[in-house]
């Protein structure tokens, strides 16, 4: 009795598998695409320049940075947003590493939160007596640093040359501890 019942439910399931709907057809089109332009996608486009000279605009004034601006120093970038409770850990940690290495780091905290998370980011700030810069990412660097992985936070460090050296996803105590190793051996690197 058994043995017939998992033959039936074996025949079931190739049934239903046959029965699924085909793809449907891609249509090639000969039309040149309007204005020379790529057409869009949700998928990352390769950038069309070096990382080094792809940047970010400040929230504070819209001036535009760049990458290759912070050679000298080793740069931390922190991709965030304002309802992101990991990111919201990783502030306190970010500020007191700013703090302590003064001049030799510098931390830019590089919100993804979209357009309607980008109204919050001003009280958001305030509230967390965030001093160091923030700011929008250019979609280049976005995908270029990030590629498909949305998670956040994102924490990125690169070394005095622009280099990028370690690159750490969400936020706990164990990566607070790798992030500080990271920072201090590529501040004491010279």
């Amino acid at each position: 009795m058994r043995v017939v019942f998992v033959i039936l439910c074996l025949l079931g399931i190739a049934l239903m598998a046959g029965c699924q709907p085909a793809a449907p057809p891609v249509s090639v089109s000969n039309r040149p695409l309007s204005n020379n332009r790529m057409p869009r996608t949700n998928l990352p486009m390769p950038p069309t320049k070096p990382v080094e000279k792809l940047g970010w605009i400040l929230f504070d004034g819209g001036e535009k940075k760049l990458l290759e601006e912070y050679k000298g120093r080793v740069l931390i970038l922190d991709f965030w947003a304002t309802y992101c409770p990991p990111c919201i850990e990783a502030i306190p940690h970010l500020r007191a590493l700013d703090k302590k290495y003064g001049d030799e780091l510098v931390v830019v905290g590089l919100h993804v939160g979209g357009e309607d998370d980008r109204p919050s980011v001003a009280g958001f700030k305030e509230r967390l007596t965030i001093d160091y810069p923030i700011a929008t990412p250019e979609d280049e660097l976005t995908y270029s640093l990030l590629g498909t992985d949305n998670r956040i936070p994102q924490t990125i460090i690169f070394d005095r040359e622009g280099k990028q050296v370690e690159k750490f996803v969400s936020y706990n105590a164990d990566i607070q501890k790798r992030i500080d190793l990271a920072v201090e051996k590529t501040v004491n690197k010279k």
